[in-house]
């Protein structure tokens, strides 16, 4: 069903927030094979470009960069301390392997003060984020002969199948780097209406920084985010609060914290999935964004943006878990809106938008 070989390479290769270096290297060796072109730009965002039969362009965005952390300090004995890169939830890390990105790769452990010498108010609160610290098992001037102030921290945990699902760090947004590569793969060249750019950004966790970039740079005419959405659809959680479920197909966002979709894209791409027998569902995410916004508002003149989301459990924490056969939907829905956007009407009820003088229109 998926190359979960490829998938667990993808997972495992580190690429903090602006340190994205081993998975930019990643990704260009894979899709080099599968499109005409391939260029990167200053911020380090790979746009691998697939010629199509006429010059309108088409973006999709999935972002490369992982949430991770910057090392800040190292104390007397050794042990690290660092801040954030991105959105994390703090309940998650104690005693947590992480791997330290020096000079050489080391292995550490988040710790925290032990539980038996809390004071009885301090164990009924979550330990913030500012009292961990790293411990890689070695005295300062030890650790100070691979690590220095501005090393990244990434997590360390293999991907692993668990039932029909796959489990690991990072699948936000790994995933969508995995559908976008085999999406490239699979579409035909006679099939592709409009010159394709799949963009692997970097920065996205931190704001979505590299997306705003390559929307302004390529003009893309239409975009489609790649990312992860919320699946709550654990004990206790209220119907009205799953957002998606595992299990129930790739998710068309509607709106998130940062972007109302394109009313025009999330009608085009409920009638795919129902014309072809793609399992879909319904996104409205309350809180948070994607590269969708960036790519929707950086475009001069504006860009016709919707979203294909890969519904997720475990957001933002030690292990994420995604369900096979919604990687699968996924890929077959984006494949879809790529080969069919030449074929719907665009306009808005007759009436012609602002990028008329491309001929979009």
């Amino acid at each position: 069903m998926i190359n979960v070989e490829l998938l667990k390479t993808i997972c495992a290769t580190p690429g903090a927030p602006g340190y994205e270096q081993r998975i930019r290297e990643l990704v260009v060796k894979e899709v080099t094979p599968l499109v005409d072109e391939v260029h990167l730009d200053a911020m380090g965002n790979v746009i691998a470009i697939k010629k199509g039969k006429t010059p309108k362009r088409a973006m999709v965005a999935a972002h490369m960069d992982e949430i991770g952390f910057m090392v800040s300090h190292i104390d007397e004995e050794g042990f690290i301390r660092f801040v954030t890169l991105g959105g994390f939830d703090p309940k998650t890390l104690t005693s947590q392997r992480v791997i330290v990105h020096g000079t050489k790769d080391l292995i550490g452990i988040m710790g925290a003060k032990p539980i038996h010498i809390m004071k009885p108010e301090e164990r009924k609160k979550v330990v913030p984020i500012s009292d961990y610290f790293v411990d890689v098992g070695l005295p300062k001037s030890e650790v100070e002969k691979y690590v220095s102030i501005g090393d990244t921290i990434t997590r360390e945990r293999e991907l692993i199948e668990i039932g029909e699902c796959v489990n690991s760090k990072s699948l936000d947004n790994r995933v969508s780097v995995f559908i976008l590569i085999e999406a490239l793969r699979e579409l035909k060249e006679e099939s592709v209406p409009y010159d394709i750019y799949g963009a692997f950004t970097v920065q996205e966790e931190v704001g979505l920084r590299g997306a705003t970039t390559v929307a302004n740079g390529y003009n893309p005419d239409f975009s489609f985010g790649m990312d992860v959405t919320i699946a709550f659809d654990t004990p206790s959680a209220q119907p009205h609060e799953m957002v998606t479920r595992l299990g129930k197909g790739t998710a068309i966002k509607i709106k998130d914290g940062s972007t109302i979709c394109d009313f025009r894209m999330v009608a085009y791409l409920k009638k795919l999935a129902a014309e072809q027998g793609i399992p879909w569902q319904p996104e409205v995410l309350p809180a948070g964004g994607t590269d969708t916004g960036a790519l929707q508002r950086a475009s001069k003149g504006g860009s016709i943006a919707g979203a294909v989301s890969i519904p997720l459990r475990n957001m933002h924490q030690t292990i994420e878990m995604v369900h096979k056969s919604d990687i699968r939907a996924t890929i077959d829905l984006l494949k879809a809106g790529l080969t069919n956007l030449d074929k719907y009407d665009w306009s808005f009820n007759g009436l012609k938008s602002g990028k008329q003088e491309t001929g979009l229109y």
